[in-house]
């Protein structure tokens, strides 16, 4: 078995938290089809629309942090899950840790899906403004 996950989540962890889009955009094919419920539009497909939610992230995040805590492969080691405690902060100056799973597929040594799990809802102010941009995104027509 050939680990594909491990390297290519890696890649794509270090590349958001040194704000290099074209790296973490690198390590996705070009039709990936990922879902995370802290973006406006959780579910992206292809490079346009992660490059999208990639940007407004980072118009939102001073840092981003993730520090592995688990893997998980696949016995063809193409698939696996990856626990994380996230440890980010708003461009407000609020730090934002929690945990989170990712749940990823691999082709070609290339990530094709990418599921964000976190163990709640977005609530509380953090939820309050996330839906607003969602309403404000749904209004406007824009994803």
């Amino acid at each position: 078995m050939q680990d594909q996950v491990t390297p290519l989540i890696d890649r794509l962890f270090r590349a958001i938290e040194d704000r290099d889009l074209d790296a973490a955009l690198a390590t996705l094919a070009p039709d990936v089809d990922l879902f995370d419920p802290h973006y406006p539009n959780p579910q992206m497909n292809g490079h346009a629309e992660v490059r999208a939610g990639l940007e407004w992230g980072l118009s939102v995040m001073e840092r981003f942090g993730f520090a592995v805590k688990h893997r998980f492969l696949s016995e063809d080691g193409l698939s696996g899950a990856v626990e994380v405690d996230s440890n980010h902060r708003l461009k407000a100056g609020k730090d934002l840790s929690f945990p989170q799973v990712f749940v990823v597929d691999t082709r070609d040594g290339l990530i094709t899906r990418l599921r964000a799990y976190e163990p709640y809802g977005p609530n509380g102010m953090g939820g309050f403004f996330l839906g607003l941009e969602r309403l404000k995104r749904r209004v406007s027509g824009r994803r």
